[in-house]
């Protein structure tokens, strides 16, 4: 079990390793991470989550709220 919990975590940093190489020197310079059809897809998600997030927020509102009875 240890074994594979340490692939794992050797997995994530040499993830976050190539990612530091490689994304945050393109974004220096100006180059796009995604492509177009990947920036449409990121907004069409986090419109979705923006509506999910308001209507939880609502629903707990209403939880919360004291009775007024």
């Amino acid at each position: 079990m240890f074994v594979l919990v340490l692939a794992m975590l050797l997995s994530v940093v040499l993830a976050v390793a190539v990612m530091g190489l490689v994304a945050i020197p393109a974004r220096r310079e100006g180059r796009d991470m995604l492509t177009p059809k990947g920036e449409e897809v990121v907004l069409r998600v986090r419109e979705k989550t923006a509506g999910a997030m308001d209507a939880a927020r609502d629903k707990v509102t209403d939880v919360t709220r004291p009775n007024e009875d």
